[in-house]
């Protein structure tokens, strides 16, 4: 485990990114359905119980919401998409804001994608697949929620997904993960030490890291 990123503060939330922080040093960013299990994961790997906020009502997350690692790092919390019951026009605004983001952040160095194992890769997964690849910006998959599944499905799942993602020609790592049983925190720490320091490795490579 790296003690690093137990040290995470919570800096600022945004509606707009000319409140965000300044655009330099190196961010990850974590992005997924509003019922995936973002903020409890980030709690998790922080070892915070409520460093992210964490509703009941999934969508809770609605603006940009930055973390502090270290003077040079930073998380960020994007806003959820595609379950919370809010107007049509709300979600447009989320969904510019977070294409904004993806678009003009220079700081951004890669993305944790998170995803419920039990409903992997929807519409919204794809996309970011997709933008990930044509911008070659690096991708962690998280599959939450592992406890809900025996063990062999969860391993069945996640070589599902990884065979679905063979084709990816960019750095993509895929792990299984649990909030609630505290396990693939590890795998995550290493996936997120490569995120920040990239080292050289076959851009086809699809792992789980161990």
């Amino acid at each position: 485990m790296n003690p690093v990123y137990t040290q995470a503060k919570f800096i600022n939330s945004s509606p707009h990114l000319k409140d965000t922080p300044p655009d330099q040093g190196m961010e990850v960013a974590f992005a997924g359905r509003s019922n995936a299990g973002k903020s409890s994961a980030i709690n998790t790997l922080t070892r915070q119980n409520a460093l992210a906020r964490i509703s009941k009502t999934p969508g809770r997350t609605q603006m940009l919401n930055f973390f502090e690692i270290n003077a040079l790092q930073r998380f960020v919390d994007l806003p959820g998409y595609g379950y919370a019951k809010v107007p049509l026009a709300v979600k447009k605004q989320w969904h510019e804001l977070m294409e904004t983001y993806l678009t003009s952040r220079k700081s951004l160095c890669g993305i944790v994608l998170v995803m419920d194992v039990r409903h992997p890769l929807t519409e919204f997964d794809w996309q970011m697949v997709e933008w990930c690849e044509h911008t070659g910006l690096p991708l962690h998959v998280l599959l939450t929620k592992a406890d809900k599944l025996n063990y062999g499905a969860a391993k069945n799942t996640l070589l599902q997904v990884k065979n679905e993602l063979k084709e990816a020609n960019f750095p993509l790592t895929i792990q299984l993960f649990s909030s609630l049983k505290k396990t693939g925190i590890d795998e995550v720490h290493k996936a997120l030490d490569h995120l920040f320091n990239p080292v050289e490795q076959d851009q086809s490579e699809i792992s789980t890291p161990s």
